[in-house]
C-alpha cells in the first residue's frame, strides 16, 4: 500500500466536521480506530503485532528479543481540533518506507520496528507522551492513576473502558534494553526549512519546557450592581498576566503561551470568583526559561496584589533540555548526505515528542518534514505531497543504513 492510499484511508479517522480538526483523544472511539488501522497495517505486511503494558502498539519485522533493534514511528492522537500531519506523519511513513526497502530488496540485519505511541498530546489528561513516559520509568503507576480528564474520568477507568488492563501499567526495560536507534520522523512545527528551502531536517535538540497553572483566586459578585472600586476580579490580573507573558518571552527570545482558562462560576452576568490559566513556556536553554517563568510569576503576583485576588502557581510539567544523541545524528547525516545533493540542516525544536521522552534511555534522533505554513496544532498544518514522499525516502535511506547490509 502506498503512503498516499494510507494517508487517505486514516485521513477521515476523529476529524470533526465542524472544524476539520482533530479529536483523536485517548482512550476513546476515535482512538480506537487509530488502534485498528495500525493493527491493519501490521497485519497487511506480515509484522509481529503487539500491545505493551501501556498501550503502546509495536510493529515488529524480524525477533525484537535479539535486541539492537531499530525502531521508528510515533503517535496518531492529537491535540483538539489538531492537524493531520502531527504524529501520524510519523507513523504512516514508517509503513511506507519499510515497503519502500522490501522494494528495493532490502536485506535486514537488525530487528525493526514501527512504533504507535499512545496519549502523547496529553489532550485528555494534560499531560503529554504519557506512554512513553511510562514505558521509560518518567511517569509513576501512582502519578499516572491520578490522571484526570475534564469529567473526572480517570486514566485507569478510561484504560479498562476500552478494553485495556490499567493495573498493568509501568515501567518497560526490557522493552527498551531491546531498541539499539529510535529515529521518529515528524512534520515540523515551525518554519525553519521552508525559509531555508529544504525538505528535510534533522534534529538537534528539545528545547526545556513546562506547563505551569495560575489560579487567581477573587471574589463572586454581580456584574451589575458591584461597584468597579468593590471588585476582587481575578480575570483582570489573569488579562495582565497574559500580557506580561508576551513581554517576558519576547525579551528573552523564547515563547510563552496562556492557551487553556476555566473561569468560576462562568456567568456572563457574574465577576469570577476563580480564573484558572495553564502556561506553556519554551525556551532554548535552561536560564532562558527560568527567566521568562520567574518574570511572569512576579509580574502576576504584582497584579493579583493590585486587585484584591490570591494566586497559586503550580508547575504541572517540566522537560529540561534532550540533546539527541549526537553519533546517531551525525549518522544520519553521513547516510542522507551520501551520493546525493540533498542538503540536511540540523535544527533544535521548542516541541516536546516521545524521541525526547526516550532519549535518556536509547539512542534517539529525530528527522523533520518541510511545514510551508509552519502551523502546527491547528487544521492548517500542512506539508505538500512531494515532501511527505521526500521524507519517506529519507527514512528509508536511514533504516537502510542503520539495519540493512
Amino acid at each position: 500500500m502506498s503512503f498516499h492510499s494510507m494517508w487517505a484511508e486514516l485521513l477521515p479517522v476523529g476529524r470533526s466536521p465542524a472544524s476539520g480538526g482533530y479529536r483523536r483523544y485517548a482512550w476513546t472511539g476515535a482512538d480506537a480506530d487509530c488502534r485498528t488501522w495500525f493493527q491493519e497495517q501490521a497485519e497487511a505486511r506480515g509484522l509481529a503485532l503487539e500491545t505493551d503494558r501501556n498501550g503502546n502498539q509495536w510493529a515488529w519485522l524480524g525477533d525484537p528479543a535479539a535486541g539492537n533493534a531499530v525502531v521508528t514511528g510515533s503517535h496518531l492522537d492529537s491535540v483538539p481540533d489538531g492537524g493531520a500531519f502531527d504524529g501520524p506523519l510519523g507513523v504512516v511513513s514508517a509503513f511506507a518506507a519499510l515497503d519502500e526497502l522490501r522494494g528495493r530488496g532490502a536485506r535486514f540485519t537488525r530487528p525493526v520496528g514501527i512504533v504507535n505511541f499512545g496519549d502523547e498530546e496529553g489532550a485528555r489528561f494534560g499531560l503529554a507522551c504519557v506512554g512513553s513516559r511510562l514505558t521509560a520509568g518518567a511517569l509513576t503507576v501512582e502519578q499516572a492513576h491520578r490522571l484526570t480528564d475534564g469529567d473526572g474520568i480517570t486514566l485507569p477507568q478510561a484504560m479498562e473502558s476500552a478494553g485495556y488492563d490499567p493495573d498493568a501499567l509501568g515501567p518497560d526495560p526490557e522493552r527498551l534494553a531491546r531498541i539499539g536507534a529510535f529515529v521518529e520522523l515528524h512534520v515540523e512545527q515551525g518554519r525553519a526549512l521552508d525559509l531555508s528551502g529544504d525538505r528535510i531536517g534533522i534534529a538537534s535538540a528539545i528545547w526545556p519546557h513546562g506547563r505551569w497553572r495560575f489560579d487567581f483566586r477573587g471574589e463572586a459578585n454581580h456584574a451589575g450592581t458591584t461597584r468597579l472600586a468593590d471588585r476582587h476580579d481575578p480575570m483582570l490580573s489573569y488579562a495582565e498576566t497574559v500580557l506580561a507573558a508576551r513581554r517576558e518571552a519576547e525579551l528573552a527570545g523564547a515563547v510563552a503561551t496562556f492557551g487553556k482558562i476555566g473561569v468560576e462560576p462562568n456567568g456572563v452576568n457574574a465577576v469570577p470568583s476563580l480564573v484558572r490559566g495553564w502556561l506553556d513556556s519554551r525556551a532554548a536553554d535552561q536560564a532562558s526559561l527560568d527567566t521568562v517563568v520567574t518574570g511572569i510569576e512576579k509580574a502576576a503576583r504584582a497584579y493579583a496584589a493590585a486587585h484584591g485576588v490570591d494566586l497559586d502557581v503550580v508547575r504541572e510539567s517540566f522537560t529540561p533540555v534532550v540533546e539527541f544523541d549526537h553519533a546517531l545524528r551525525d549518522e544520519l547525516a553521513r547516510i542522507l548526505g551520501t551520493g546525493t545533493e540533498l542538503r540536511v540542516p540540523v535544527l533544535g525544536t521548542g516541541a516536546g515528542h516521545d524521541a525526547g521522552i526516550l532519549s535518556g534511555r536509547v539512542p534517539t534522533a529525530m528527522l523533520f518534514v518541510r511545514n510551508p505554513t509552519g502551523v502546527s496544532h491547528s487544521p492548517a498544518e500542512r506539508a505538500a505531497e512531494d515532501d511527505c514522499v521526500a521524507g519517506v525516502i529519507a527514512l528509508a535511506d536511514v533504516l537502510e543504513g542503520l539495519a540493512c547490509t
